[in-house]
């Protein structure tokens, strides 16, 4: 299960480079434009997923001080999100590589947005984490559609392929 997850770290990591490569070629008034996401825009919806990305990494190490508010904005210029993403998935595989593998069994337990004590495993934390960037990528892929600019394979197995040549 361990290298599961570490494996699933360096996928978001380079399945959001591909997608920085498309969103690279709009210009930001096209990136912060308005277009109906739930976050609103594309700029908002990079900085949703790296938000919630450190807070979990930080519910995890127990961190509770460290959790922002789940439509925090952490950056406003594109040249600083990108790097800020693809570091957090970085660090978040590195992370993991420390971790025994009984410490993806444990059971944590943490204060939710409202306040009310909640509990999770690990494994199903770290699940959510990666689902949670995998869904925002497809929403922000659909954006790409509608904005006419190329969207990358971010396919698992397309990351499989890439690493193996």
């Amino acid at each position: 299960m361990r290298d599961y997850f570490i494996e699933q770290a360096d996928y978001q990591r380079w399945a959001s480079a591909e997608l920085f490569k498309s969103l690279d070629s709009l210009s930001d008034e096209q990136r912060q434009a308005d277009i109906s996401l739930f976050f609103r825009n594309v700029h908002k919806t990079v900085d949703h997923i790296l938000v919630v990305t450190r807070n979990w990494r930080a519910r995890l190490a127990g961190e509770f001080g460290q959790i922002k508010n789940h439509d925090a904005s952490l950056y406003d210029e594109w040249e600083q999100l990108k790097p800020a993403v693809l570091d957090e998935f970085a660090q978040l595989k590195t992370w993991l590589t420390q971790k025994k593998p009984e410490w993806f069994q444990q059971v944590i337990e943490y204060p939710g947005s409202d306040g009310t004590k909640r509990r999770v495993s690990v494994r199903d934390g770290l699940i959510h984490v990666m689902t949670h960037a995998v869904h925002h990528r497809g929403q922000i892929t659909a954006a790409c559609t509608r904005l006419h600019v190329p969207s990358p394979e971010m396919d698992f197995l397309y990351y499989l392929r890439r690493k193996q040549s």
